[in-house]
């Protein structure tokens, strides 16, 4: 299943009620993993939907397209270990699998016996090992379905940044201690549709996020998602052709790291594949193109 759909330009286009960054922490609250403060918010009613942010940004990347879910969902996002508003501990071995832990004790203990997913980038492999979970028997709780955004869900297809490359280096500690507002800028814009690219407020939000409580410290360690990745494709992709839940993928295919070859990828390997492309829209298609990522995800789920 294949549809396309024309990105309007706007990035503004955001809708009413999108909160500004000091508003989305305002409105959150945090809990303790491991010792460690973990931001979460949760709003809205109907069944509970659980959203997973990419890398280097946080949960504030949903905050467009928010307004629109809580009115149907009871809507979770978290910062993940290391992102964001959440702790950030220099010494920490971060991981896929740890926040997928993390993820997993959340929802447990919440007491949730069945949860939607809707994941970008970095927080894709978070739900690929979660769903590798569930049919191991692992989880406690069901996913009811899984709605993928721009990600690396096959690491053979994935082109990432020369600033990504740099951390995974030797030399990946001094460039993320030494990372500047204007390298950081030169490369992350590189990532959005040319009609949808934030403006100075929208990159010092970005900025802001990335750099709170020494965020800059620990990108090179973060960054090891990428050999995740490579270690534990097989079981990631072989949790992506064994799941039994309903699947979409809604691709802004401008993307240079993740985009047009990734959905190919996807078609070549998930049977069925249920596909939506979002044209002149990049690697932060609920950031660029909000309504039109809510289009397709109300599609998705009304066909359940």
């Amino acid at each position: 299943m294949e549809q396309q759909i024309p990105g309007i330009g706007g990035v503004k286009a955001a809708g009413r009620g999108v909160a500004t960054l000091d508003a989305w922490q305002q409105g959150g609250k945090w809990f303790s993993y491991e010792g460690h403060a973990i931001f979460s918010r949760m709003a809205g009613q109907g069944e509970p939907l659980v959203l997973l942010h990419g890398f280097p940004t946080a949960s504030w990347d949903w905050s467009r397209i928010w307004p629109m879910l809580v009115q149907s969902n009871n809507v979770l996002a978290v910062d993940m270990l290391g992102f964001g508003f959440s702790d950030k501990p220099r010494e920490h071995a971060y991981s896929i699998e740890d926040q997928a832990d993390l993820m997993q004790g959340l929802l447990e203990g919440l007491g949730l016996e069945s949860v939607h997913l809707f994941a970008h980038d970095y927080g894709c492999s978070v739900v690929q090992e979660l769903l590798a979970r569930e049919q191991e028997g692992m989880l406690p709780f069901r996913i009811a379905s899984v709605c993928f955004l721009n990600g690396a869900l096959f690491p053979e297809v994935h082109n990432p940044l020369l600033i990504q490359r740099l951390l995974r280096s030797p030399l990946g500690g001094l460039i993320s201690r030494g990372l500047t507002r204007r390298s950081f800028e030169r490369s992350f814009l590189k990532l959005f549709g040319s009609k949808n690219v934030p403006d100075q407020r929208d990159m010092d939000d970005f900025w802001h996020l990335l750099t709170y409580n020494n965020g800059r410290g620990i990108l090179h360690h973060l960054i090891q998602f990428m050999e995740d990745r490579r270690c534990h494709r097989h079981r990631w992709v072989s949790a992506l052709q064994n799941a039994r839940q309903p699947m979409r993928l809604i691709s802004g295919i401008a993307d240079p790291v993740s985009g047009a070859a990734m959905v190919q990828r996807y078609h070549e390997m998930i049977p069925e594949a249920d596909v939506v492309q979002l044209k002149n829209v990049g690697h932060y298609p609920h950031f660029e193109s909000p309504w039109e990522v809510f289009s397709a995800y109300r599609d998705f789920r009304k066909r359940q």
